[in-house]
């Protein structure tokens, strides 16, 4: 506890932790939209397009300010989105192609800007850079406002618009019906996508922000099919990561913040696919057992009954699928099977299973009695 409270006092490492976890709630709440809408790819081409975005932007201002990088990299950011937009509308590109090439594009012509200005005296105090890979130490307080301002902002918007956010994303075709301007409601989210990964491109970087996007919400899919819920399991996925990134690279000797907290992610996906309640694969398996169903003896003396009469009364044995076919697709009837055998009513032999002479006659007697 001693140790975590002079964590807190440092002024580096607290503007880290509150910097990362609060990226990590914005980029898990907004990520959930992209998620859902089958936006992955989108976040990364728009996390790549924005480094000539940052570049540009120092150019043009020639000093590090947060506040006109984030404007630099959201601009080229919407303007990688909107070429998307047309390729995918008039030409016969698809959209996932014209992704991976505004992705290619940007990206190439950000690494270009940046080798190009590396000679000027002011590009290597700026650090862009770190930009690529993100440098979470190098936040300052003032970059700490700035991200808790426009997350906040963000957010708001986000609960402003829930409604319509809502509809848009599972069936825009109602919207349409109902009035909503689902174009409009579209670019809204895009645009909040945009600004949600601006803001986490100093810590992570342009790299692993898709991750920061996409991750948290894959993780909380897992565990809730309700969009409110998992809004919020998103959020505190994303936060726990970064604050939990933040504190392993503090206490590590040199470990980049950004890829650590990528790897945490990862971490609590892989944990959520296989234990998430609704969705992991261990409850999923549960549930496929619990829904086979054990099949009444009685049920499969009848059915074995059945598959004698409707090979014209000859004695065969028949194997435990065909059995199981006859009974029901889910029933389990190995142990009804072996109930059977141990009453004298059937007998196996060579994996086929047949009628004694007693299980015929009793076979015969509950179809007169269902009969009646």
């Amino acid at each position: 506890m001693e140790t975590f409270l002079q964590f807190l006092d440092d002024y580096t490492l607290r503007n880290v932790l509150l910097g990362t976890a609060w990226i990590g709630v914005v980029s898990g709440s907004l990520g959930t939209f992209a998620f859902l809408r089958r936006q992955s790819l989108l976040g990364d081409v728009i996390s790549h397009a924005t480094l000539p975005g940052v570049v540009l932007a120092f150019l043009a201002w020639q000093r590090r300010e947060i506040g006109v990088l984030m404007v630099g990299a959201a601009g080229t950011g919407l303007l990688a989105t909107a070429l998307i937009q047309v390729v995918d509308t008039r030409t016969n590109i698809k959209r996932d192609g014209a992704m991976g090439v505004a992705l290619a594009v940007f990206f190439g012509v950000g690494v270009l800007l940046l080798s190009m200005i590396q000679n000027l005296p002011t590009a290597s105090q700026a650090g862009l850079d770190k930009f690529i890979f993100g440098q979470a130490a190098a936040l300052v307080q003032s970059d700490v406002i700035v991200l808790l301002v426009v997350g906040g902002a963000v957010l708001v918007a986000l609960l402003l618009l829930w409604r319509e956010l809502k509809i848009v994303t599972f069936d825009p075709d109602f919207a349409r019906a109902a009035g909503f301007r689902v174009t409009i409601l579209e670019g809204g989210i895009v645009t909040l996508i945009v600004v949600t990964i601006v803001i986490g491109l100093q810590t992570v970087g342009v790299i692993l922000m898709s991750a920061m996007l996409i991750a948290p919400a894959a993780a909380a899919r897992q565990w809730t099919d309700r969009l409110s819920i998992m809004v919020l399991v998103a959020a505190l996925v994303g936060g726990a990561s970064g604050a939990a990134g933040a504190i392993v690279s503090a206490f590590g000797p040199q470990i980049p913040t950004g890829p650590v907290v990528v790897l945490v992610l990862t971490a609590l996906v892989l944990v959520s696919l296989f234990l998430g309640h609704k969705r992991g694969l261990v409850w999923h398996w549960r549930r496929q057992r619990r829904s086979r169903k054990l099949a009444d003896p009685d049920t499969v003396l009848g059915a074995l009954g059945a598959l004698e009469s409707a090979h014209a009364g000859t004695v065969r044995g028949h194997p435990k699928a065909v059995v199981r076919m006859a009974v029901g697709q889910s029933a389990q009837v190995g142990q009804a099977l072996a109930v059977l055998r141990e009453a004298g009513l059937a007998d196996e032999h060579d994996g086929d299973w047949s009628l004694t002479e007693r299980g015929r006659s009793e076979a015969e007697r509950l179809g007169r009695d269902s009969g009646d």
